[in-house]
């Protein structure tokens, strides 16, 4: 379709990304207060060649549907106006919409003997490790229900419980990680689950997606679901394939181009920390960025007050952390464990942080002042995010809603950034009659399929775009690489 659209959907998810029902049905009621009819499936009659596209019973709901969106468009443009999203609609999330329909319908060829044969390999390591466990545990029992694994961990082991539920103790991966110094068994069990979720989520499940008219993977790209304003993916879920262990970086050499073509991945680095400095105008981050230096030793030079030379691989790591770790919200107990240090040296990292960098410790209060005032967040293109529990009596409740006040300006940013880089790469494909195509979303990453002749023409057009979607007060940098898999784009 072309021209001018406007989607309900996308305009209600702009106004209000927290609530889950953005259909037509809610909105008409909502606004207007009387249900939409029901649009009922074609009548046989209607079914025939000669009857047309809709049986005689379908004509007057489908009629009170098309009047419906034009009854709330008029309102929901108005109040995007008036909260000041109606240019972050127009130039992003208008357009995007025929951008992910091009995605969806492009797809990724992957190749099924690949998964096949790592099914097989998978199920080799598995049984190996099933064999290790019940040795350490001492008898066979179900690993994968946690009632027995409980049993096996708190009863028989004798291992400290952790926290309980209502269906028993839990034997969540935070507890596992947590008890893995106590005991061997707690490690393998982790190592079983990651295994078993890449075996039946992707290796085993990803083969029966393929289309039998394309032989393609057909992903379902979603914009209306995310609070903070990325997309995510169904059927299958690529944004889950897990891209930290080597394992599950494997996974991606089954991801294949279409003969004359590769696959080009360009991939932001670290966005959303050069956002953070950008926000809160901390000129030690900056600069840092302006230098082209490595962020997590210099911010680790800055924490341990040592010259950048001097910091020590357990120094970055602990700088890593805390520079995430503030991006999500971590306290000083979750940072602790992550490192296997005491809370109080954790503590002191975080202070260390705060004191060195005063200007991000400002922006965040200062955000949260604002949210607690005003009742949501805005991106820097002006994305809405309302966080209800703010003030919430209940802690568990607040701290949640306090860690998505400072996350969502950052995580949002670079969702628009990626968003607006994507639209403007469509247009540009287009305007070159390229064969290239965009075929995958994932957080900070595109990936496209280009013809081996256009590859350099279109990495650097690609890039050029990413890099000026948005101005910030820091160098924008993107990673690329491209290979006949999506494995060997990144190697």
């Amino acid at each position: 379709m072309e021209g001018s659209l406007f989607d309900t959907c996308v305009a209600s998810y702009l106004l209000d990304p927290e609530r889950r029902d953005h259909s037509l049905g809610y909105l008409i009621e909502g606004e207007y207060g009387f249900s939409l009819p029901e649009l009922k499936s074609q009548t046989k009659a209607a079914k025939k060649e000669d009857a047309g596209l809709f049986g005689e019973e379908t004509v007057p709901p489908a009629c009170s549907r098309a009047e419906g969106v034009l009854k709330v468009q008029e309102s929901l443009e108005g109040r995007l106006r008036e909260d000041g999203l109606l240019d972050l609609y127009n130039r992003v999330e208008a357009p995007l919409i025929a951008v992910l329909a091009d995605m969806e319908e492009a797809g990724v060829r992957i190749d099924v003997d690949f998964f096949l044969r790592m099914s097989e390999n998978l199920s080799t390591a598995l049984n190996k490790i099933e064999k290790k466990i019940y040795d350490l545990a001492g008898e066979q029992f179900n690993i994968r229900s946690n009632k027995q694994l409980a049993g096996i961990l708190f009863d028989k082991l004798g291992l400290p419980y952790g926290r309980k539920t209502k269906t028993g103790y839990s034997t969540s991966q935070d507890l596992l990680e947590n008890l893995s110094s106590e005991h061997e068994l707690p490690r393998w069990v982790l190592d079983y689950r990651e295994l078993f979720k890449l075996k039946s989520t992707y290796v085993d499940a990803l083969p029966h997606l393929v289309s039998d008219k394309t032989g393609k993977i057909h992903t379902n790209f979603n914009q209306t679901v995310v609070a903070t304003g990325r997309l995510s993916s169904s059927q299958p879920n690529l944004q889950n394939i897990p891209m930290r262990t080597e394992l599950g970086r494997e996974v991606r050499k089954g991801f294949i181009a279409d003969k004359g073509y590769a696959l080009l991945s360009l991939d932001y680095s670290q966005v959303e920390l050069r956002i953070l400095a950008h926000l809160t105008g901390e000129e030690k981050l900056r600069d840092a960025y302006v230098r082209g230096e490595d962020i997590h030793r210099a911010t680790a030079a800055l924490i341990f007050g040592v010259e950048p030379e001097a910091v020590t691989g357990e120094m970055r790591n602990a700088a890593k952390m805390v520079n995430y770790g503030l991006l999500y919200g971590m306290s000083a107990y979750g940072l602790s464990r992550r490192l296997g240090i005491s809370r109080e040296e954790a503590m002191e990292f975080v202070q260390g942080y705060s004191a060195s960098l005063p200007k991000v410790k400002k922006w965040k209060d200062s955000n949260l002042d604002s949210v607690r005032e005003e009742g949501y967040t805005t991106t820097l293109m002006g994305r809405r995010r309302y966080i209800r529990d703010i003030r919430a009596t209940d802690r568990s409740r607040r701290e949640f809603a306090e860690r998505a006040a400072i996350n969502s300006p950052i995580q949002g940013s670079a969702a628009d950034m990626i968003k607006l880089a994507m639209v403007n790469i469509h247009k540009e494909l287009a305007g070159m009659n390229s064969r290239a195509k965009m075929t995958i979303q994932i957080h900070d990453e595109l990936l496209l399929q280009v013809p081996e002749e256009e590859i350099e023409k279109i990495c650097s057009m690609a890039k050029e775009k990413m890099v000026t979607a948005l101005e910030l007060d820091v160098p924008i940098e993107v990673d690329a690489g491209w290979g006949p898999t999506w494995y060997d784009a990144h190697h």
